[in-house]
């Protein structure tokens, strides 16, 4: 196993006020930190992701909805809260949220490269094999898609009438940009195929998907 380059310490501001800072570490820093047990490891990316493929112990606060005040419950001076998601861009911005509340003494990182890195790098994760490997963004992103493409088509082909298909797709991605609420990715998340059996418990978890999983980057 290889260690990564760790980046410097970053700061984030929220509104006038500096936060706290946080920091990146390397995938093997965050396994040590954990072994030593002083550590409590977040995953800040969606249900059907932590659901498919997921480190132990891990608990689960999507990004879309995550609440800092939660992830950071019952750490105090000594702890380390350890927040991952897919590559590291979304704990990125968890870290960012949790460093400016945390309480004193309490260290906020967040692990470069993600569970990707953490696989890479030969660390065990565990995987449901049962639940696609379709991520809930890219299954939203499928279906208005194809129905955007497959209206378009039908209003230029068979009636000018038709064209309300991808008008109708194109509201309801207003609507969920607008309200961070998506009423496709809530439906795709009850497929059997989306179930999220076997999450982890912790904070924010659940099955599903959700709202926030049509903008999910």
């Amino acid at each position: 196993m290889t260690t990564g380059v760790l980046d410097k310490p970053r700061t984030q501001t929220q509104g006038a006020t500096a936060s706290r800072a946080w920091r990146e570490v390397s995938v093997n820093e965050a396994a040590g930190m954990l072994r030593a047990g002083r550590a409590t490891l977040v995953d800040v990316r969606e249900a059907d992701e932590h659901a498919r493929e997921r480190i132990e112990g891990a608990m689960l606060a999507p990004l879309s909805r995550f609440d800092a005040g939660v992830a950071l419950r019952g750490l105090y001076a000594g702890h380390t809260l350890v927040l991952h998601c897919r590559s590291g861009k979304r704990s990125a911005q968890a870290a960012a949220m949790a460093a400016g509340v945390a309480p004193a003494g309490v260290e906020v990182v967040s692990m470069a490269g993600g569970i990707e890195a953490w696989k890479g790098a030969g660390l065990a994760v565990r995987v449901n094999t049962g639940v696609s490997r379709v991520s809930i963004m890219r299954q939203v992103q499928l279906v208005v898609g194809v129905s955007v493409l497959a209206g378009s088509a039908l209003a230029w082909w068979v009636h000018p009438a038709l064209v309300a298909i991808p008008a109708f797709f194109g509201a309801g991605l207003t609507f969920a940009g607008a309200t961070g609420t998506c009423a496709l990715a809530s439906v795709l998340g009850r497929m059997p195929w989306n179930r999220a059996a076997g999450a982890g418990p912790g904070p924010g978890a659940g099955a599903g998907a959700s709202g926030g999983a049509c903008g999910l980057k």
